[in-house]
C-alpha cells in the first residue's frame, strides 16, 4: 500500500533581495530565513507545498521572486500550490519600497512565476485533490478580486466547488486568518468563507499574514469550540521575519509561538490527519496530534 499523502505548508517566505538582512540568500538572526525553511521541502516524500501568501517580499516583483523565491522555495516549485497575499499586490510607490514592483495592483510578478499553479489571472481561486482530500485556494486580497463577500464571484465559487466536492476531508488555505491572537487581531473580511466552510463541512483551515505559529481547537465561524468545527493554523513561519503576539489570546488558541520559522506538515489519512510542525534546523519548537475528519 502506498504511504498516506504528507503535504507542507507556510507563508511569509521569501525577503526582497534589498533588505539589509538577506545576506546572500541565508539571512541573519534577524530573519530571511526563506533558504533554511525551504530545506525543509527538498527531501523528497512531499505530496505538495502550500504556499500560504506573502511568498516574496516587499511586492513581488519579478526581478525579486527570481533571486530571493525562486533559488529557495522556488526548489519546490512543481509541488507548490500558492495563494497570494497583500504583499504580492504592492505597487511601485508603495512602502516599504522593494525590489522591482509593479505599476499596477495586479500581482504580475506573482501570476507570472507561478504560471497555471495560481488559478486564473485576476481571480486566484482554485481547487484540488490530493488522495482522498479537497483542497481550496482562495485569494483573501478581496478588494481585487471584487470582494470576498456574499454574492461575489469568487463567494459564489467556493458554494458550487463546496457542493461539487463532498468528500470527507476538506482543507481551504488563504493568506489572511480570520482569527489571531497576533497584534493584527480578527478580521471579519473573511467571515463568509468561514461560513461557507463551516456549513460545507471544511475541517482544517491554514493562513499566514502573522508571522508567528498559532493553533486552534475545531471552531464554529463565531468562535464557539466544537469538535465538528474547523480547525484553524497560521502558519506565517515561512522565513522572512517574526512578530509578537498581542494583548488579546483569542478563544480556542491551543498553541502559540513566536521568533520560530519552519513548516506544518500535515500527513493526509483517508478519514483524519496528522500534524507536526517542524522547524528549521538549530530550532527545537514541536507541535505535533492527530484529528479526525467530520
Amino acid at each position: 500500500m502506498p504511504a498516506d499523502p504528507v503535504i507542507a505548508a507556510a507563508g511569509d517566505i521569501a525577503c526582497d533581495p534589498a533588505s539589509p538582512y538577506f545576506n546572500g540568500g541565508i539571512g541573519t538572526s534577524l530573519g530571511c530565513h526563506e533558504m533554511a525553511t525551504s530545506d525543509l521541502l527538498t527531501g523528497g516524500g512531499l505530496s505538495a507545498v502550500l504556499a500560504l501568501g506573502d511568498t516574496q517580499y516587499w511586492c513581488g516583483g519579478t526581478a525579486a521572486y527570481q533571486q530571493s523565491y525562486d533559488p529557495t522555495w522556488g526548489r519546490v516549485l512543481p509541488l507548490t500550490h500558492p495563494v497570494p497575499g497583500n504583499h504580492e499586490y504592492k505597487k511601485a510607490g508603495n512602502t516599504p519600497t522593494g525590489t522591482d514592483c509593479a505599476a499596477t495592483h495586479k500581482a504580475p510578478g506573482y501570476f507570472s512565476t507561478f504560471g497555471a499553479a495560481a488559478g486564473t489571472i485576476g481571480q486566484g481561486w482554485y481547487s484540488f485533490d490530493i488522495g482522498t482530500w479537497h483542497l481550496i485556494a482562495l485569494n483573501a486580497e478581496c478588494r481585487y478580486v471584487g470582494g470576498c463577500g456574499p454574492g461575489s464571484a469568487q463567494e459564489v465559487w467556493l458554494q458550487q466547488d463546496l457542493a461539487a466536492h463532498p468528500t470527507q476531508c476538506t482543507i481551504a488555505f488563504w493568506h489572511q486568518p480570520r482569527f489571531t491572537s497576533g497584534g493584527v487581531g480578527n478580521d471579519a473580511t473573511y467571515a463568509t468563507f468561514w461560513t461557507d466552510l463551516y456549513a460545507g463541512g471544511a475541517d482544517i483551515v491554514l493562513n499566514g499574514h502573522v508571522h508567528n505559529y498559532e493553533r486552534f481547537a475545531p471552531q464554529t465561524p463565531a468562535q464557539v469550540a466544537d469538535p465538528n468545527g474547523i480547525r484553524e493554523f497560521v502558519v506565517g513561519t515561512g522565513g522572512v521575519a517574526s512578530q509578537p503576539f498581542g494583548s488579546t489570546i483569542q478563544p480556542n488558541s491551543e498553541v502559540r509561538k513566536r521568533n520560530i520559522y519552519g513548516v506544518l506538515e500535515l500527513t493526509l489519512h483517508a478519514t483524519g490527519y496528522d500534524w507536526q510542525f517542524v522547524p528549521m534546523a538549530g530550532s527545537t519548537f514541536a507541535d505535533s496530534g492527530s484529528d479526525t475528519c467530520h
